[in-house]
């Protein structure tokens, strides 16, 4: 784990990306697989620009399709939700590979070029990118900064007589609406389409999986006669986890055609050489919440179109060294740092820290 002050340096990192090429206008991308520039956009307007018409200046910078800008413009308060999803899974992605040899580049050249191809690394960024437009939707709701949308109001909680409903919820249901509506319908003539589709939906499906229901009790002397209950999504960083996970475990798949239907069909791929077992054969089809690929990622090891390797990349020693240095070994460099310690919370209302000098080693990946 991070400590708090790397965590802290690492959250306060800015996001600039050149503007790519990718997909064309047959078919509906957004936030990093898309084509807005992956910079942290400033979410407040300038002072001179009109307060009714500011949002349509965020829109046209968001460089969206045609439909998706209808739907940004209708509401002053999409174009702010739509860069917060863009910076939330930027963020997020980087988090969670922050330990791995492709460490979520996100640079114009080696994004365009990832996403290109089917592999593990295509697939998170697509999961990951509806899930963070879904979560920032939900949340803007019942943030009251939508027009079109508030709380959630929740009408099939169970036991729903049993409970005085309060609070404010995370409208969910507004924003799958929302999210499929301005993705779009996606070509299903080709495996890679179906695959893509397929991904964004994992990511809008592990965010409902994660809807918790909270209660707060209301009675005297705390007797809970009455209950206030709302429905929350759980934190990003709990998605980014499960989306990790699921790329680890992401399986490879090939199309198929069903012999009964002559219809086309995914179906995992056997490893090389290895034949089918006597009895009963498992399902071959993968799951609703599988990420899936169509081939095999490149090691990242060294300088290529998809990544700028792992070469003086910063690595910690008996964690990852060896996994993300690809054998090479590392350089390791002293240095003396200075950081606030022993910190504690004076009246009032300030924190007094004094300054702690420690010498600590930095591992560094050979070339």
């Amino acid at each position: 784990m991070l400590d708090g002050h790397l965590l802290l340096g690492w959250l306060s990192f800015t996001i600039i990306v050149h503007l790519i090429s990718l997909p064309g206008p047959s078919t509906a991308y957004f936030g990093l697989t898309g084509n807005e520039p992956l910079s942290i956009l400033p979410l407040s307007s300038q002072p001179d620009e009109r307060a009714g018409k500011a949002h349509y200046k965020l829109c046209d910078r968001l460089k969206l399709e045609k439909k998706q800008r209808r739907m940004c413009r209708r509401d002053p308060g999409v174009a702010e939700t739509l860069m917060e999803a863009i910076s939330m899974s930027a963020l997020e992605c980087q988090y969670q590979f922050r330990f791995e040899r492709w460490n979520c580049t996100l640079e114009g050249r080696y994004r365009a070029n990832i996403l290109k191809r089917g592999f593990k690394e295509t697939a998170f960024l697509y999961a990951i990118s509806s899930a963070g437009l879904n979560h920032a939707m939900a949340k803007a709701c019942s943030a009251g900064r939508m027009e079109r949308c508030t709380c959630d109001e929740a009408p099939d909680l169970e036991n729903r007589k049993a409970w005085q409903w309060g609070g404010c919820g995370d409208n969910l249901k507004y924003s799958n609406k929302f999210v499929k509506d301005f993705l779009g319908k996606r070509s299903n003539k080709d495996l890679r389409a179906r695959i893509d589709m397929h991904n964004s939906n994992v990511g809008i499906k592990v965010i409902k999986a994660g809807v918790e229901t909270t209660c707060k009790c209301h009675g005297v002397s705390g007797s809970c006669t009455v209950q206030t209950c709302w429905r929350q999504l759980a934190p990003f960083h709990e998605i980014g986890k499960q989306l990790k996970q699921r790329y680890e475990n992401s399986i490879r798949v090939v199309s198929s055609t069903n012999e009964a239907t002559g219809e086309g069909e995914i179906s995992q791929t056997r490893s090389q050489g290895q034949q089918p077992s006597p009895g009963p054969q498992p399902d071959l089809i993968p799951r609703t919440l599988d990420l899936l690929h169509i081939e095999d990622s490149p090691s990242f090891c060294r300088p290529s179109k998809y990544s700028a390797g792992t070469m003086a990349r910063k690595c910690y020693k008996d964690k990852n060294c060896e996994a993300i240095c690809c054998g090479r070994g590392h350089n390791t460099q002293s240095r003396v740092v200075t950081r606030p310690c022993q910190c504690q919370v004076r009246w009032c209302c300030y924190v007094e820290c004094k300054q702690c000098t420690q010498r600590e080693e930095v591992y560094t990946c050979k070339g």
